[in-house]
C-alpha cells in the first residue's frame, strides 16, 4: 500500500486503539476514501520500555523497532509514528537509520505546548522510564518551557494509574485522580502533558480543573496532515 503512514503499537494495546480512534474522528471525511490509509504493527510482546531504559535491554528493544520499521519501509509506508511516549527514547537512536521520516511524538507536544502555552509552567506526567530518559524535558527546555517532573510520591500515583490501572485494564478510582491533580496544582502547574498513551486512555474521563494536553492526540493530527488528508477543524 504506498504512502501509507506506519504505525508501531502494541504499547500497550488499548493506547494504539485509541490513538487509531483518534485519527478516524479528526478527519474531516465524507466517505472510506477521504481517511488516511494506515498499517499498525501492534508489537505487544516488545520489552517494556521503562524496564528497558533501566535495564539491559536498550539494544535489544532497538534492534526490534529498526526491524519493525524496516517491516514497515518495504511495505510502502511514506513515514512512521508511534503510540507510546517512552519508545522515543529508543526511536530517536534509531532515527538517522531510517529510510522514512519519523514523525515524533515528542518534538510535535513540544512544539504544540510552546506554541499554546508560552511562559507557563507545565507537569509533566508520564512513565518513569520517561522522565528518566529526560526527551521531555530535553525537548521543552529547548522551547523555553518551563515544567516540572513529579516528586517520588506523585511518580508514584502515576506509575499506580498506568500500569496497576490502565495497563491492567482498571479504570483508576476518582480519589487517585483527584490526588493527583492537587499535587499538580501544589507545583504551582495549571496544566499537565499526559505524556503517557495509557494516561491518554483516561483523560476523557479525568474530571479536573486542570488543562491536560494529550501528545497522542497531537500526533493523531500531524499523521492526518502529513498524509495529506484534512482535519475536522480545518
Amino acid at each position: 500500500m504506498k504512502d501509507a503512514i506506519g504505525i508501531l503499537g502494541g504499547m500497550g494495546p488499548l493506547a494504539s486503539q485509541l490513538f487509531y480512534g483518534m485519527i478516524i474522528e479528526k478527519t474531516a471525511a465524507s466517505c472510506d476514501q477521504d481517511h488516511v490509509d494506515l498499517m499498525i504493527l501492534s508489537h505487544a510482546s516488545m520489552p517494556d520500555r521503562t524496564e528497558a531504559i533501566a535495564g539491559s535491554a536498550a539494544e535489544e528493544v532497538c534492534a526490534l523497532l529498526s526491524e519493525d520499521c524496516r517491516l514497515l519501509e518495504q511495505a510502502g509506508c511514506k513515514a512512521v509514528a508511534a503510540a507510546c511516549n517512552t519508545v522515543h527514547y529508543f526511536l530517536h537512536r534509531i532515527e538517522p537509520s531510517l529510510n522514512i521520516p519519523l514523525i515524533s511524538m515528542i518534538r510535535e507536544a513540544a512544539d504544540a505546548v510552546a506554541a499554546r502555552m508560552p511562559g507557563q509552567r507545565i507537569a509533566i506526567l508520564s512513565t518513569q522510564g520517561t522522565i528518566q530518559s529526560g526527551l521531555y524535558q530535553h525537548a521543552l527546555a529547548e522551547r523555553g518551557m518551563q515544567f516540572w517532573v513529579p516528586d517520588p510520591n506523585t511518580q508514584a500515583i502515576v506509575t499506580h494509574v498506568i500500569y496497576d490501572c490502565v495497563k491492567a485494564g482498571f479504570q483508576p478510582d476518582r480519589q487517585t485522580l483527584s490526588t493527583l491533580a492537587e499535587s499538580v496544582r501544589t507545583a504551582g502547574c495549571s496544566s499537565a502533558l499526559l505524556a503517557c498513551t495509557e494516561l491518554s486512555v483516561i483523560a476523557r474521563d479525568w474530571e479536573t480543573d486542570i488543562a491536560c494536553v494529550d501528545p497522542m492526540e497531537i500526533l493523531a493530527e500531524r499523521v492526518i496532515e502529513i498524509a495529506g488528508k484534512k482535519l475536522k477543524s480545518e
